[in-house]
């Protein structure tokens, strides 16, 4: 009885003195907020050095690797190397006090592969529960060095919609783009580690010295059907050939890789009147270079690049596919040759950009007035994501730059195309030139950091 008195008699002077309650309450209660906001603080502190260290890390091992299979270290480098890269790349990390320190490098001879860890004791901003003030955050990685070859098709926008500051973004975005991939990038025999193609697109593509052996020139609505091969006989001679333009294929080999030899692409009947009607070319004046480390002929390329027409996206794409397909081999100059499919040597990639709607087909119209859409063509979208989804079927990593998209339909269908994201980011948005160039820049690391990710 007497133990329940003392509560009672408790209770009564707890609530006879209300300020003083609400004063401790309040204190309690701003000693909770501000541990749980430490707690926030530190997290977010943590989780940006982790993420920074872990970037540092890979790009050190990445460049190392990288170095390695071009020859321009030996093993014993490897060491210093990945130091030298990581000190660089984690010092923005540090707060005064702090270090980074490299744990350990290991070169792995016989499985060919370079493997590092680091860590910092990170000062956190707010000891909390006793815990010590530093905070120990570590990360590692492994990379691979080989003789693996890489290919990367460029695809790119020429189009009207292209015209003005536009076009001169894309043509300093693509140079950078060029030099980032091809700088330093030969093997030690003196063979090109690295090699490009680059696919301009407008109303068509301008196949070069190309079309004799692979484009088939439509001379009648009779002809509006799949190509003959190029060792047939009703393929068209280059001696009657107005230009070198290439619409979409037709048939049964639309979507696929098949070479040539089996059905050349063709040049739609249409394509004459739908340009001449619409006062374009008709076909862009920058033409496909295919594979090559020639730097130098591939920015020449660029340089030259004139904003005209509308936008066939899906021909670009098939053709920066062709670039990449072993079973185009036998139209392309010996040293121009895509290797053949295999994961263990080669890595094959594509870059599809576009500022706009694809809003220009062919072969699904009946008149050259069913050819163009301003506002974007669904069955040119349902192309351009075909041949996509089949060339991802066949190993081809695929990053997509939008530039100042401004529909949904656009966006979707470049977010489409890309490969999924997993490691590295493959779908990029971009508003003016200086992300452009970025969005370029990021995908040349992030292409280097997959062909030698273990």
């Amino acid at each position: 009885m007497r133990k329940f008195q003392v509560l009672a008699r408790a209770a009564k002077r707890f609530a006879g003195d209300s300020s003083g309650n609400f004063a401790i309450l309040g204190g309690v209660t701003i000693s909770v907020l501000a541990m749980a906001a430490g707690f926030g603080i530190n997290t977010a502190q943590l989780f940006n050095v982790k993420s920074g260290l872990s970037q540092a890390v890979d790009a050190a091992v990445t460049s190392t690797a990288r170095d390695l299979t071009t020859g321009k270290i030996k093993l014993e480098d490897a060491d210093g190397t990945v130091r030298a890269f990581l000190e660089a790349n984690a010092s923005s990390l540090l707060a005064p006090g702090e270090k980074v320190v490299l744990n350990k490098v290991i070169v792995d001879k016989l499985a060919g592969t370079v493997e590092a860890s680091a860590y910092i004791d990170v000062n956190v901003f707010f000891p909390l529960f006793g815990t010590s003030n530093r905070q120990r955050v570590a990360a590692s990685t492994a990379s691979l060095y080989s003789d693996k070859r890489i290919e990367v098709a460029m695809m790119l926008d020429v189009t009207g919609s292209m015209e003005g500051q536009k076009i001169k973004d894309l043509k300093k975005a693509a140079t950078n783009a060029v030099d980032s991939f091809l700088k330093g990038e030969k093997t030690p025999s003196g063979d090109p580690r690295v090699r490009m193609s680059l696919v301009p697109y407008a109303n068509s593509v301008n196949t070069g010295t190309l079309g004799s052996s692979s484009v088939f020139v439509e001379r009648s609505e009779a002809d509006r059907k799949q190509a003959p091969g190029n060792t047939d006989a009703k393929a068209v001679s280059s001696s009657t050939r107005p230009d070198n333009c290439a619409t979409e294929r037709k048939g049964i080999y639309e979507y696929t890789d098949a070479g040539p030899d089996l059905a050349m692409v063709n040049r739609d009947f249409l394509i004459n009147e739908y340009s001449t009607r619409y006062n374009t070319p008709v076909c862009p004046s920058a033409k496909v270079v295919p594979l090559t480390d020639d730097g130098k002929k591939l920015k020449t390329e660029i340089a030259a690049f004139v904003a005209d027409g509308g936008t066939a996206g899906h021909i670009g794409i098939q053709w920066a596919w062709y670039t990449l397909s072993e079973n185009w081999a036998g139209v392309f100059q010996k040293s121009e040759r895509p290797d053949k499919v295999d994961p263990e040597k080669v890595a094959k990639f594509a870059i599809l950009m576009t500022d706009g709607e694809f809003n220009l087909s062919y072969s699904d119209a009946a008149t050259w007035q069913g050819a163009y859409i301003a506002s974007g063509k669904a069955a040119t979208r349902t192309a351009a994501k075909t041949l996509c989804e089949a060339m991802r079927k066949k190993g081809i990593e695929i990053f997509t730059i939008g530039f100042k998209l401004d529909t949904e339909a656009a966006k979707k269908t470049m977010k489409d195309c890309a490969s999924p994201d997993g490691v590295v980011k493959r779908y990029f948005e971009t508003s003016n030139g200086k992300e452009l160039d970025a969005a370029f820049q990021t995908i040349a690391q992030n292409i280097e950091r997959l062909a030698l990710t273990k």
